[in-house]
């Protein structure tokens, strides 16, 4: 088939206060779910100031997601109510399956910066009541692919026959996080039916326009998301500076959304019953051993 992908839309993200008080930027999010299915939220951050961030998530619910948390910089310690607790440091992930009901907090420590992105994936309907699960991937765990001026990260998917560090059960998203050097070109082969959009953290991307505009390149600054359309072949050139971004693509869900906080369900009534669960405290769900 060999069709470039062409951009849709291309997103800045805004300033937002979210936690107790942490400073972030919410690239997208509730309005951005038609377009970005099955991906509903991503939040990036970037500081070198501890008063940004260290105020932290203190312990709060989700259900039917996943919600992915890659740290190219920093450290965040975490504990769930599976019993789970740890830090989330320097190239590391955590890749969390709500499910029917987790409750978790994360809370950033100070560190010389805090670079990084929180990803919300949508989680089947058929699968919004599973087993909650934590994936604990570290970056010793995560593929390294350097070839023609590149190196890529392999958080989940595939890569140039290279599996990633992560498969995942319900939404098979591939996510990579690419680092170009300055004037590399690079492409990567995807399924065309997929959602593919980039987070670019740092540089300048170039990308092919369309023949309409009249021009012959788009150039995108960094702190902005790029939604591509359909096509299998996905390109991009660094300017003169190195770039870095994560590619995220998967199937999208064509499902109905009710999305309250941190619940997102498909229907109103089961939003209600999650938050009347959690007011009765019956929230977590035990289920049977696998």
């Amino acid at each position: 088939m060999n069709d470039v992908r062409k951009i849709a839309r291309i997103t800045r993200g805004q300033p937002a206060v979210d936690g107790a008080g942490v400073h972030l930027v919410r690239v997208i999010g509730y309005h951005d779910t038609d377009d970005y299915d099955p991906f509903l939220m991503l939040d990036a951050f970037d500081s070198n100031n501890p008063d940004d961030y260290t105020k932290g998530f203190p312990w709060h619910p989700h259900r039917g997601i996943e919600t992915i948390t890659y740290l190219i910089r920093g450290d965040i310690e975490h504990g769930d109510s599976l019993g789970n607790q740890g830090s989330i440091l320097d190239g590391d992930c955590q890749w969390m399956t709500a499910g029917s009901g987790i409750i978790h907090q994360e809370m950033p420590q100070a560190s010389p910066r805090m670079l990084g992105a929180q990803l919300w994936l949508n989680l089947p309907a058929k699968d919004k009541m599973t087993r909650p699960a934590y994936g604990d991937i570290k970056a010793d765990d995560i593929p390294v692919v350097e070839a023609d001026g590149s190196r890529v990260h392999v958080l989940a998917g595939d890569y140039h026959g290279q599996a990633g560090a992560f498969t995942g059960r319900y939404i098979p998203a591939t996510y990579l996080d690419v680092e170009l050097y300055a004037g590399q070109s690079w492409s990567f082969n995807s399924d065309p039916a997929n959602t593919l959009f980039i987070y670019i953290f740092s540089g300048q991307a170039i990308f092919d326009a369309d023949h309409e505009s009249g021009s012959a390149e788009t150039r995108v600054d960094e702190k902005q998301a790029v939604l591509f359309g359909r096509g299998d072949v996905f390109r991009v050139k660094a300017a003169d500076q190195d770039l870095r971004f994560i590619l995220l693509s998967a199937r999208p869900l064509d499902e109905p959304i009710a999305w309250g906080g941190p619940i997102v369900m498909n229907t109103r009534a089961e939003l209600d019953l999650a938050f009347k669960e959690l007011s009765q405290k019956t929230f977590i769900k035990q289920h049977d051993p696998d």
